[in-house]
């Protein structure tokens, strides 16, 4: 399976075909390969495995219950407020026509009427646009898309940072707004352009003194969250949360005066956040309350960063609905406990020493329940999807660093698009404008090469 090998008739019928380019602007790749496994490592295996990894690669896929997804499934993910990338991502799919230039002319396709979009989390970050993403997401619901919304890092962060701002003061959150820093400060930005332009915007809105007394935790908050947070912090872990903590708010107040904020400004589109987006009638409190944890279709679990142990026991014993009724529990009431606990991991981990770990018996506990791959975002990747082979689950990783701020960050010329496409003929499609080539990953020509040669 060489780079060089291109895909048959049989693949390139199921490839997507592109309506309205003339009104994107990243390139997208029209021809196609089988993934590769040595051109930028795009199906890797962990160091210290004996074992080839095509030998590896066709002892995961060559067991007898292996299902796949009923219908097309579009996988999108690490969005992060670039709604221009998401269109073109949606383009990319196949699912959606692109008519005009406006946000609104979009169409879904026969095959996006068929299809399932699953949004694999972090639509919030730095921008340019995270209300103007929201709304072309809402936009394809109106038009009858099948959506799921998965959790991301940065959503929760920023769900419980504002909503934090106003309750009953507690030091297991009191911090939770200072702690999202300057990458809260965009989304506020957009806030107060589009709906404190008003004269009387700031009126009733506290002295700057009370904003930021508001907004940041008492400094009693250094002394009480070390002893109620013991029991989930390490010492170490523990300091260096009170260091950033600290680097916070000596830079928070100049960083928002940077993007022309006053501190009564900040506060006042906190409050028309919390207004937007926890009351029944604000314009996104959709989002919230139809985000879950994790989606599972056929023998593909997809979530935004990844699994551990403990929570393939939980999926094993419990299911994954149990695990997205404990989610939406735990966001809306027990704040603390959801983003130091167990759950979190989903949302969080990279895999590293410190993050829970994922060992053979979490993969045979999964596997145990009909579940042989993970699908995620989360971990940069620069040359399109990769797929890696981790404790013998197969990991599709799909962020592909689409938005404009981190491809300026990471030194990635033109705009960004990808989407990850599972077949229900059993095959997975990897499009990015990052890479030259549709990546075909079709298990059949793997198995049948191992088993020829």
């Amino acid at each position: 399976m060489s780079a060089d090998n291109k895909t048959d008739k049989y693949h390139h019928k199921r490839l997507p075909k592109y309506r309205g380019l003339k009104w994107i602007k990243p390139d997208l790749p029209t021809s196609s390969e089988l993934w590769p496994l040595g051109k930028h490592r795009s199906i890797v295996k962990e160091r210290g495995q004996r074992n080839t990894t095509e030998y590896l690669l066709t002892e995961v896929l060559d067991k007898e219950k292996w299902q796949w997804p009923r219908r097309e499934l579009f996988f999108f993910s690490d969005l992060h407020a670039d709604a221009d990338a998401f269109i073109s991502s949606l383009v990319a799919s196949g699912g959606v026509r692109k008519t005009g230039d406006q946000d609104s002319d979009l169409k879904l396709t026969r095959r996006g009427r068929e299809a399932s979009f699953v949004i694999g989390g972090d639509c919030f970050d730095k921008g340019p646009s995270n209300l103007r993403l929201l709304r072309v997401i809402r936009q394809l619901k109106k038009l009858g898309a099948k959506i799921t919304l998965l959790a991301g890092n940065h959503d929760i962060r920023i769900k419980l940072g504002i909503s934090s701002v106003g309750m009953e003061p507690d030091p297991r959150h009191d911090h939770f707004f200072i702690r999202m820093g300057s990458k809260a400060i965009p989304m506020l930005r957009e806030i107060a352009d589009q709906y404190l332009q008003d004269k009387s915007a700031l009126k009733g809105i506290p002295s700057t003194r009370d904003c930021r007394r508001l907004l940041y935790p008492p400094k009693r908050w250094f002394k009480e969250f070390p002893k109620m947070a013991s029991w989930v912090m390490p010492d170490n872990r523990m300091a260096r949360e009170l260091k950033r903590l600290r680097e916070k708010i000596d830079s928070f107040e100049l960083d928002c005066e940077k993007a022309g904020l006053s501190l009564r400004q900040v506060y006042a589109a906190v409050l028309k956040w919390q207004s937007l987006f926890l009351k029944a009638d604000g314009e996104f409190s959709w989002f919230f309350k139809e985000m879950k944890l994790a989606v599972h279709h056929g023998s593909f679990l997809f979530v935004h960063a990844g699994i551990d142990d403990r929570m393939a026991k939980l999926i094993n014993r419990k299911g994954v609905k149990y695990l997205n009724k404990q989610f939406k529990e735990d966001v809306d009431d027990e704040i603390f406990e959801f983003y130091y606990g167990p759950l979190a991991n989903l949302i969080r981990t990279k895999y590293r020493d410190v993050d829970m770990p994922l060992t053979r018996k979490g993969v045979r506990l999964m596997n145990e329940v009909g579940i042989y791959a993970i699908v995620h975002g989360h971990a940069n990747r620069y040359h399109g999807q990769r797929i890696m082979l981790r404790k013998g689950m197969l990991n599709f990783e799909c962020d592909t660093t689409i938005d404009r701020h981190s491809r300026k960050k990471e030194g990635l010329k033109g705009e960004g698009a990808a989407v990850t496409i599972f077949h229900p003929d059993r095959l997975v499609l990897g499009i990015s404008t990052d890479y030259p080539q549709i990546k075909v990953f079709d298990p059949k020509s793997i198995i049948v090469k191992r088993k020829s040669s």
